[in-house]
């Protein structure tokens, strides 16, 4: 009987080490991904649903959504569907960081996605380093989520620097124009493209003959517009947003001041047509995207066209818009290839690991290990008779 209950007590011992000594299912388990369930993916954004730049942060969501809704109704990515939490900064730094906040402690997200705004992202880097968390889809050229190199950056747009680059060399090699002037917004924004079109003059041995900038979400640009009527600038650069820029043009006109006028993709070019009107008539704008309106050349713009009138039909299909859908295009593509074991450092894997992906857009998008800006193609357009053409001809920049 002794001899039977010491070896129960044996056993009892061993068992009671080994438990002790082996790891619990749960402590060999990676930690959990934030933002990521059996059931879903949730991404966050931050920008203007409201204010002077709501048409560009609206359209950008209505944009992305009328894909991101499609992909869900067919069953979303891995079995996952993809929620995407809004908040509205109101093109206001400190609120967006407040936001950014928010979706990364509270919400916890997984990932950032379709932030506007050069000011509002630039506010936000210092967190995306910190907490290594992915920033994917961006509207802003701006160099500074460019240079220096962020791996958890990835930027789809072309930038600021290569279309100011791009339009320069138009207005100087084909057209002859040495006075050129820059006219833009007090803040990260405006100070990217005054130094993009400072580069790209020197290249031709030429600086801005006049540099006149408004402050954010103020309307008062008179002194801007005095200084540079008076350097009688022959084009004019503008880095601004559309009501202000607007009202530009239109003393312009009053002053009978008639520059050729360039407006970065940022202006939202079928906002500052409406604003114009007739005013308008000649206004260049580059677009990193090409035409919505080619739904029969391009299967993107016509796939956007038709999610956009499901989802939202109150919407017209516009570049900022079609931008915002070839955001969600991308972000999908990323999630797809990182699989069904999603990470934050596996989806920065998968986002470089694409080369040559047809968007259904003409051009193909790649990333690398060093490169994070998708897409490099400019175009020109121009507004006449209230639209937005797409310019074939350079020679069509003229004056009115």
């Amino acid at each position: 009987m002794m001899k039977l209950a010491k070896m129960i007590f044996i056993c009892l011992f061993v068992s009671l080490v080994s438990t002790c000594s082996k790891p619990t299912e749960e402590s060999i388990l990676p930690p959990s991904t934030p933002g990521v369930t059996d059931k879903e993916i949730i991404l966050g954004t931050s920008l203007a649903l409201s204010g002077h730049a709501s048409f560009l942060g609206t359209q950008t969501l209505y944009g992305a959504l009328c894909y991101l809704n499609a992909v869900n109704d067919r069953g979303g990515i891995h079995g996952r569907k993809i929620r995407l939490i809004s908040y509205d900064d109101g093109y206001d730094p400190p609120q967006c960081l407040a936001n950014t906040q928010k979706l990364i402690a509270e919400d916890m997200v997984f990932a950032l996605f379709c932030y506007v705004g050069t000011p509002t992202s630039a506010k936000i880097i210092p967190i995306i380093k910190e907490a290594k968390i992915p920033l994917v889809g961006i509207f802003s050229g701006a160099q500074i989520l460019r240079k220096p190199f962020i791996r958890y950056i990835i930027n789809i747009r072309t930038s600021y620097y290569q279309e100011i680059a791009a339009v320069i060399m138009q207005l100087v090699q084909s057209m002859g124009i040495k006075k050129i002037a820059v006219f833009y917004q007090y803040d990260d924004y405006g100070f990217d493209g005054l130094a993009g079109t400072q580069i790209a003059l020197e290249r031709y041995g030429l600086e801005p003959v006049a540099a006149g900038s408004y402050q954010r979400g103020s309307l008062e640009i008179e002194a801007a517009f005095e200084k540079i009527m008076a350097s009688k600038a022959e084009a004019v650069v503008m880095v601004g947003t559309a009501n202000p820029c607007a009202k530009f043009i239109r003393l312009a006109a009053l002053k009978d001041f008639y520059p050729i006028f360039h407006c970065v993709s940022f202006m939202g070019a079928d906002q500052l047509a409406n604003k114009l009107g007739k005013a308008g008539e000649g206004v260049i704008i580059t677009q990193v995207v090409p035409s919505p309106a080619e739904t029969l050349l391009l299967p993107a713009a016509a796939e956007y066209t038709r999610f956009l009138a499901h989802y939202y039909p109150d919407e017209k299909p516009n570049y900022v818009g079609f931008e915002g859908y070839i955001n969600a295009r991308v972000v999908v593509e990323g999630l797809r290839r990182a699989g069904r074991d999603l990470s934050r450092e596996g989806l920065i894997d998968a986002f470089e690991g694409i080369d040559n992906l047809s968007l259904g857009i003409a051009n193909p998008l790649s990333f690398s290990s060093t490169d994070h800006q998708g897409l490099k193609n400019i175009y020109f357009t121009q507004i006449h008779e209230g639209r937005i053409i797409l310019l074939t001809n350079i020679e069509r920049m003229i004056k009115h």
